[in-house]
């Protein structure tokens, strides 16, 4: 069968493939469409498979979050280059996988996710059309990680990506108050919470979330530290103890100077807002996410 523009168009438009992987494609198949689809399928598995090993660093961190603030999404998909990174088709994919994560919210894990039906193609897996965007692109391209938050009462979740994409974050904050969501001074005081989370990275929310098993690790090194200089016990437990609350400034987000203000933490600033606001305002849960060529 003679092979045609507008076959080979009709093939592309349907793969992404290239204009002479196309053609190829359809004189191997003697212009079947179908068959042709599935020769540039396993081909594009076969491109994919031999790209795996490579390294795939770079990437972008997505966010998304509803008009409501009641529902928020974040995503790490990661590439070899920040070229392939900022193609339009990369960043389509990314796009994509947040907002089906945003419309999945029983898909547990990043294998349960890459098999089911992509949001934007219902004939192909998340991780057919990755395979095939691999093979159209060149690069091996990972789906990382993903996190889903939602809340049930009042409150907000707020979503912030730092510019060039390489951090995201998620922030949850609840208040007894079913007005305040539209509330300026409530918005502005998440939105600092969030960006002080990108900005300073904290583990924890505060000291009791940090598991016992930690603590303990971190105790037994200041201890050990503590008992070379030779002091007395009690001056050893204060200098343990000291240490401990300085290490705590620096993984739990309660406890964290503020990035705008540092002669507050920003349990003191949550505080100050919600005597102003007249509710009590909490951080329920931070999701951050950073690329690791980024940390």
């Amino acid at each position: 069968m003679a092979i045609n523009t507008q076959m080979i168009k009709e093939l592309r438009e349907a793969t992404g493939a290239g204009v002479l992987d196309c053609k190829k494609a359809l004189e191997a198949n003697d212009g079947d469409f179908e068959k042709a689809l599935e020769y540039l399928r396993k081909k594009g598995l076969d491109a994919a498979a031999k790209k795996a090993s490579r390294e795939a660093k770079e990437g972008l961190v997505q966010v998304l979050v509803d008009e409501a603030g009641r529902l928020g999404t974040i995503v790490e998909v990661n590439c070899e280059t920040d070229f392939v990174a900022r193609t339009e088709e990369f960043q389509s994919l990314v796009s994509a996988i947040t907002k089906q994560v945003a419309q999945e919210p029983n898909v547990p894990d990043v294998a349960t996710l890459l098999n089911r039906p992509f949001v934007e193609d219902q004939s192909v897996t998340v991780g057919e059309h990755l395979t095939q965007l691999i093979a159209k692109l060149g690069e091996n391209m990972v789906l990382s990680r993903f996190a889903r938050v939602e809340r049930d009462g009042n409150g907000l979740i707020e979503g912030y990506i730092h510019p060039g994409s390489r951090i995201g974050v998620l922030v949850h904050m609840s208040t007894d108050s079913e007005d305040i969501a539209n509330n300026a001074a409530f918005g502005e005081v998440i939105h600092d919470t969030a960006l002080q989370v990108a900005a300073a990275a904290p583990q924890y929310i505060s000291p009791d979330n940090v598991p016992d098993s930690v603590v303990e690790v971190e105790k037994a090194k200041y201890s050990a530290q503590a008992a070379e200089g030779n002091k007395p016990d009690h001056i050893q437990e204060r200098i343990v103890t000291g240490k401990l609350n300085k290490w705590y400034e620096e993984i739990c987000l309660l406890r964290q100077p503020f990035i705008k203000d540092d002669s507050l933490s920003v349990g003191d600033l949550i505080s100050q807002k919600s005597k102003e606001l007249g509710t009590p305002l909490t951080v329920q849960h931070f999701v951050r996410y950073e690329l690791e060529t980024g940390e």
